[in-house]
């Protein structure tokens, strides 16, 4: 009884293999990328964002080797799909001022209080955690294009 529970485990492990979400990935920098809003950006400050942020919020994910297995490739999806609705670096063009501007302050926000990027992300990919130092550098970005931004925790 247990083997055919198994066998039938693997057959369902396979079969789901041929579901696969559409992938996030996008050819060089979109036409409404923040680097169009703000041309002066330094580049340092757009390497910031490209090497920790784009892979969940642009249209430029880089996927690991796993995201082609599922049930990960949909668990990737998901939150890939969640992040481009919160903040879309990609699609940033089309915020108005207002809403550019708070976004940048939740970035901000969230990167000082340990909520971005997520546990679940740098837990595997080190290289995506944001120092102290980048951090400055990007507040102090954002607060030169007159940007409020508030001290983190």
């Amino acid at each position: 009884m247990i083997k055919k529970i198994l066998i039938g485990l693997l057959a369902i492990l396979v079969i789901i293999q041929f579901i696969r979400p559409t992938k996030n990935e996008g050819n060089g920098i979109a036409a409404n990328d923040i680097s169009t809003v703000y041309t002066e950006m330094p580049i340092e400050v757009q390497t910031l964002l490209q090497q920790k942020c784009y892979d969940c919020h642009s249209h430029s994910t880089k996927y690991p080797w796993y995201a082609n297995i599922q049930p990960v490739a949909w668990w990737l999806a998901d939150h890939v799909e969640e992040g481009k609705e919160h903040l879309n670096f990609s699609e940033f063009k089309t915020y108005n001022a207002e809403k550019a501007a708070h976004k940048l302050e939740e970035v901000v926000e969230e990167v000082g209080e340990g909520e971005m990027p997520l546990k679940s992300y740098t837990f595997i990919h080190r290289d995506a955690v944001v120092t102290t130092e980048e951090l400055a550098l990007l507040r102090n970005w954002i607060a030169s294009e007159g940007i409020a931004v508030g001290e983190s925790h």
